[in-house]
């Protein structure tokens, strides 16, 4: 199965909720397919000065290709910033979340108020896990469609350039995802274990 395809049925069966917070993986597909990959082979292959391919008239088809590149890589760095801003929203909410369920840990007063911490955490649990999920999806979508890029346009420039920065995004190193998620768990098993000898 197709990537876009996967990644739509993937976000309307989990996370229906975040669908306009994903990659816009069609719409950059799309851009890419303004790309015209017999010119840009044409263009690899051939070793003429500026002169002889300006003189040619291959220079326009040069000049369209360098602006469909840069308006490619525009709209990377803008699914790129919305992701992020998403992500880091989300994990800001969960840093919050999880000091008041402490909180409430903390205070607990009867049984009821416990069975409904539990149900609580679990959730906020599996809410962590879909951001997890989420950040896998949008990861793989940047990788796939930067060699899709550099399969289409037959230059590495953006792979070279973008995928590092993909790399060193917050929504990649889920580091602060993975703490949360660990203090959720110790949460959950003193809630479990709190009445056991």
């Amino acid at each position: 199965m197709k990537y876009g395809k996967r990644l739509r049925n993937e976000v309307e069966r989990s996370l229906p909720e975040w669908r306009g917070e994903f990659i816009s993986y069609k719409l950059l597909k799309k851009h890419l397919n303004l790309i015209d990959p017999a010119a840009s082979r044409a263009r690899k292959r051939s070793r003429i000065s500026i002169e002889d391919f300006l003189e040619a008239g291959n220079g326009r088809e040069d000049v369209n290709l360098m602006r469909v590149n840069i308006g490619f890589t525009r709209l990377l760095d803008e699914q790129l910033q919305k992701i992020n801003r998403f992500y880091i929203e989300k994990e800001e909410d969960y840093v919050i979340q999880l000091q008041e369920l402490k909180d409430r840990e903390a205070n607990l007063e009867s049984s009821m108020e416990m069975l409904n911490l539990q149900q609580d955490v679990l959730d906020f649990h599996g809410e962590m896990v879909s951001l997890l999920h989420y950040s896998f999806l949008n990861s793989t979508g940047f990788m796939k469609i930067v060699k899709k890029h550099k399969k289409r346009a037959g230059s590495p420039n953006v792979q070279l350039s973008f995928m590092p920065r993909v790399l060193e995004q917050p929504f990649f190193s889920t580091d602060l995802l993975y703490n949360l998620m660990r203090e959720c768990e110790a949460m959950l098993y003193r809630l479990f274990l709190a009445g056991e000898p």
